[in-house]
């Protein structure tokens, strides 16, 4: 092979007579750019996705490769135009040669026969594909061969897949002439310069690029991008990827967050470009979503303090109290994960990106219906859902819960709610008071018990019956209690004769 080879940027050493080519960037450099999970797989130099043109055979030199960018003039030494902006050499269209073409042959040959070197990049027809890989026509005297491992930067492919008889495609002359005469050509190592120019432009714009996924490597994936890209496993999607095979075969979008042409390294990102697209949605659904709106969600989430509810596009949070006209002790007792909801919208932060729903206002307001079916007065049936040391409250509607005060459970004196009620208990209850603006009734058991009246009635004609004489009444006569009370500060002997002379102690 010729010295012009050693020297022309067409790629990196073969990977069986080459060194090792440099480790891609490990998922912690990449979190200085990205937001990459905190504890990303790191490939190490051997687990490290190989270098897509380090199959190239290239003979091994004492001289440096010059940039890749800059491909060196032979006879002057002067740097020409980049390498994957060169146009390829096509040959010339034979239909458009002169009639008289023909009688000067050496001419002929000059004009129809395609000058070009070793390191340019020619453009021609497959005429035919076989195990060994596929012959192409490029104008030149003979026909030349993309052996198979260099059609493709994928391993293990099949010609037949990946270029057919009559197809056009770009090749980089890799040998003039082999050991057995036929001219090497590489499409591989064509498409491989001419991303590195296309990748390069994306990068500084700040693009996507697009590729199928061909190879999984402990580091994360190979993605085809006109080259083997690396896609790290804490950068496949916004959340950790355990098992990345499914990927194989599919086509992702992704960003390019590292590029390094000395080192071989393309690095992607497909969370960057999903996060950039959900912020992107999520900026058009807050705009779109208006306060007051009633809409269906599911519930994703369940926590102490409420359940969040993805809307289709973002997740919105319900408080606790916003779950139910009545007290809730915890979410779970009203809502599941999956369960599909009728939301209202109360509050649009758009600056923090959060939202505030409602469950409890999508239906009518319990204590509305309650207050225009019952007036003070009414007797009503209950259920007792707690007992307070000053009393017990008593569900009286879905919603609506009263207080029944401590003096108003029983007709006799009650010591401890919780002796005369329990939890879950029915009874009727007659409404006592009724506050319209604070949502609070009052009521009563006593006063709906049946013979309520009959034993107030009762009790009022104790009261006005003249008592009963008490025994030392009996005894001493109703004036005994009239003598004042005996003063605080009075001495022992004082008290015992005041006694004494009332009577008191004696038999």
């Amino acid at each position: 092979m010729s010295n012009e080879l050693e020297t022309a940027p067409v790629g990196t050493p073969d990977e069986e007579t080459a060194q090792t080519p440099e480790t891609p960037v490990s998922d912690t450099e990449v979190e200085e750019t990205t937001t990459a999970d905190p504890t990303p797989e790191t490939p190490t130099s051997e687990e490290a996705p190989q270098d897509p043109a380090a199959d190239v055979p290239v003979d091994e030199g004492p001289a440096a490769e010059p940039p890749a960018d800059e491909a060196p003039n032979e006879e002057s030494g002067a740097k020409t135009t980049p390498f994957q902006h060169r146009e390829a050499l096509v040959a010339p269209d034979l239909s458009e040669l002169p009639d008289d073409i023909g009688d000067d042959f050496e001419r002929a040959i000059d004009i129809t026969v395609l000058k070009f070197k070793e390191g340019d990049i020619v453009e021609g027809s497959i005429v035919s594909i076989d195990a060994e890989g596929a012959m192409v026509d490029v104008g030149y005297k003979s026909e030349g061969l993309i052996p198979t491992r260099e059609l493709s930067i994928r391993n293990n492919i099949d010609p037949n897949e990946v270029v057919e008889i009559g197809e056009r495609v770009e090749a980089v002359v890799l040998d003039m002439e082999d050991d057995e005469g036929r001219m090497i050509l590489s499409k591989k190592r064509a498409m491989y310069e001419r991303a590195w120019g296309r990748i390069q432009k994306i990068s500084e714009e700040d693009g996507t690029v697009e590729g199928t996924v061909i190879e999984v490597v402990k580091g994360g994936l190979i993605v085809d991008i006109g080259l083997r890209g690396f896609l790290p496993a804490s950068l496949v999607d916004l959340r950790r990827v355990r098992d990345l095979d499914p990927f194989i075969g599919q086509p992702i979008t992704a960003k390019v967050i590292e590029l390094d042409r000395a080192r071989n390294n393309v690095v992607l990102s497909r969370r960057a470009h999903l996060e950039e697209a959900l912020a992107e949605e999520r900026n058009e659904f807050l705009e779109n979503l208006a306060e007051g709106e009633v809409r269906e969600g599911t519930v994703s989430s369940v926590v102490n303090f409420g359940a969040f509810v993805d809307l289709g596009g973002m997740d919105g949070l319900v408080h606790v109290s916003e779950l139910s006209w009545q007290h809730v002790n915890h979410p779970g007792e009203l809502v599941s994960v999956g369960d599909k909801v009728t939301i209202k919208v109360l509050e649009v932060d758009r600056d923090r990106e959060r939202i505030s729903l409602s469950i409890r206002q999508t239906t009518e307001d319990p204590w509305d219906v309650f207050a225009t079916e019952h007036e003070i007065g009414d007797v009503v049936e209950g259920t007792v859902t707690k007992t307070v040391p000053f009393g017990a409250f008593v569900s009286v509607a879905d919603g609506v819960e009263g207080l029944v005060h401590v003096s108003e459970i029983a007709m006799h004196r009650v010591e401890s709610p919780e002796l005369e009620l329990s939890i879950s208990q029915t009874v009727s209850v007659k409404i006592t008071e009724k506050d319209d603006e604070r949502h609070r009734v009052s009521l009563s058991i006593k006063q709906a018990l049946p013979d309520y009246k009959e034993r107030l009635e009762k009790a009022d004609t104790d009261k006005k019956r003249p008592r009963k004489p008490r025994e030392f009444e009996r005894e001493f006569g109703a004036e005994a209690e009239e003598h004042p009370p005996m003063p605080v500060d009075a001495s022992l002997e004082a008290i015992l004769k005041e006694l004494k002379e009332r009577g008191i102690g004696r038999r």
